[in-house]
């Protein structure tokens, strides 16, 4: 693009946008080129802010005339650059921050719409006003977009009992490659009339249109919750727990965390504020939460009368029952705050794994063994959503070694220690966080050709000109 083709190209976009909703200026564009993470650093065009899907879809005819790049962009919370614009220039950042609506609630038929912009929380907090529960939750939910959610397919904290980004969708709307704008925001649980279009772009990281709405489940906010923190002797005591209390409280059970002892260390040393109601055990913990239907008391005494049973068959060393809503959140405040300690103390090697559980045991401690015999002294930062078999398997320098140099020198070999024994074990190297940059390498080396052919030939059905965003997922 030639400069006064740069220059024609910016104006068109300001007279559909306006001029203060398309960024050009590197103070403006700073913010939106660069991760999450800080690991990848990128250049715009500029930087274009649409209301709403109509916008959007002009924006993306005209980019699509002149053969300009598109990278959606939601919160800007991913961890595997996924959202940010290649160092070019000549890419467009597209933020769907201003698609900020709540479409619509509907309590009887417990279906929510809202637009991709909408803050997590903020999703929630609509349907708890209507007596309803979306049951999304995870750590950046007071940043991360609902559309970027759906992008990536994620999962946080109840999977375990509602399912994932995914399974809690009914319909989407997506403004396509070419600026169409396909309506499939179905609000129904029965509709079989043909592809599921839906899950095309659901975990498709943008790479085939922009999804600029979607219909979500609700479902009857829980009348009680009850939290407890649970020491265990190691992860196979806490496989263990996990079937016991499964078996015993059923549905009722909606999270069960795993955190590493060294991880929960980690938290006291950058925030000692946070406390435990017990010693730090030597290995493990586990963070579990039940919610029921019926009075607090009842839920309270079930899940009590399942850690005693745990007490007394040896899978549980100590454990401490939440009695108040400040300290369950205390609790659940110091498991979402491993992700910032490891940050605080430095550069660190993340993995985000799915690995089957009846083999969870054995891979976290023959990785372990792998891992520290190919770099002494590293630190395991273990933790993650045990029920549904999901660890986040991090990898943190030695003390006193320089973090940059530690993970310039040993990313490499430690990725391909963890993801080949997750994907050894039947499990896969990227479970919640996507592909991205990050990982392209990884899907290549780990997808089936077959697969990788089917990902292709969708890729060019749907995006010939190869306009939404590229460079994700796939290697070119």
């Amino acid at each position: 693009m030639t400069p006064a083709e740069r220059h024609r190209f910016i104006d068109a976009l300001r007279a559909l946008l306006g001029s203060a909703h398309v960024l050009t200026a590197p103070q403006q564009c700073a913010p939106f080129v660069t991760d999450w993470r800080k690991r990848y650093h990128g250049m715009a065009l500029a930087v274009v802010l649409p209301a709403d899907t109509a916008q959007v879809a002009e924006v993306v005819q005209l980019c699509a005339l002149h053969g300009v790049p598109v990278v959606p962009q939601g919160g800007n919370t991913g961890l595997v650059g996924g959202a940010t614009p290649d160092a070019s220039g000549r890419q467009i950042v597209l933020s769907t921050r201003r698609l900020n609506r709540i479409r619509s609630v509907d309590a009887a038929g417990n279906v929510l719409v809202a637009e991709a912009g909408c803050v997590l929380a903020a999703v929630q907090q609509a349907a708890a006003e209507a007596g309803r529960l979306f049951a999304l939750s995870l750590a950046a939910e007071g940043s991360c977009t609902i559309g970027g959610n759906l992008s990536t397919n994620a999962g946080g904290t109840a999977v375990l009992r509602y399912g994932n980004a995914r399974e809690l969708c009914l319909g989407v709307e997506v403004v396509t490659p070419q600026g169409d704008v396909l309506d499939a925001l179905n609000t129904l649980r029965k509709n079989n009339t043909g592809y599921s279009l839906r899950d095309v772009y659901v975990g498709a990281e943008g790479t085939l249109g922009i999804i600029t709405a979607a219909a979500f489940k609700l479902f009857p906010l829980p009348r009680a919750q009850v939290t407890a923190l649970v020491a265990v002797a190691d992860v196979n005591a806490a496989v263990e727990l996990l079937g016991l209390a499964q078996t015993r409280l059923g549905c009722e059970l909606t999270a069960f965390e795993l955190m590493s002892a060294h991880s929960l260390q980690l938290v006291q040393t950058h925030f000692p504020q946070q406390s435990l109601p017990f010693a730090l055990p030597s290995a493990w913990c586990v963070l579990l939460e039940t919610s029921a239907a019926d009075d607090e008391a009842g839920a309270r005494a079930r899940l009590q009368s399942v850690l005693e049973s745990a007490l007394a068959a040896g899978m549980v060393k100590d454990a401490a029952v939440a009695h108040t809503l400040a300290q369950s959140r205390a609790l659940w405040h110091v498991r979402e705050s491993i992700p910032l300690a490891q940050s605080a103390e430095g550069l660190n090697i993340k993995h985000d794994v799915g690995v089957p559980l009846p083999r969870m045991a054995a891979f976290v401690e023959s990785t372990a063994e792998l891992v520290t015999q190919a770099v002494p002294g590293a630190r395991l930062v273990v933790f993650g959503h045990l029920g549904d078999g999901n660890l986040h398997y991090n990898v943190q320098a030695p003390v006193g070694e320089d973090p940059a140099r530690f993970l310039a020198t040993h990313q490499q070999t430690c990725n391909r220690i963890v993801h080949d024994a997750a994907v050894a074990c039947g499990g896969t190297f990227s479970a919640e966080h996507g592909v991205g940059q990050l990982k392209r390498e990884e899907l290549q080396r780990y997808a089936s050709p077959v697969a990788l052919a089917q990902m292709r030939a969708i890729k060019q059905a749907l995006d010939p000109q190869n306009l939404m965003n590229p460079g994700k997922l796939f290697l070119r």
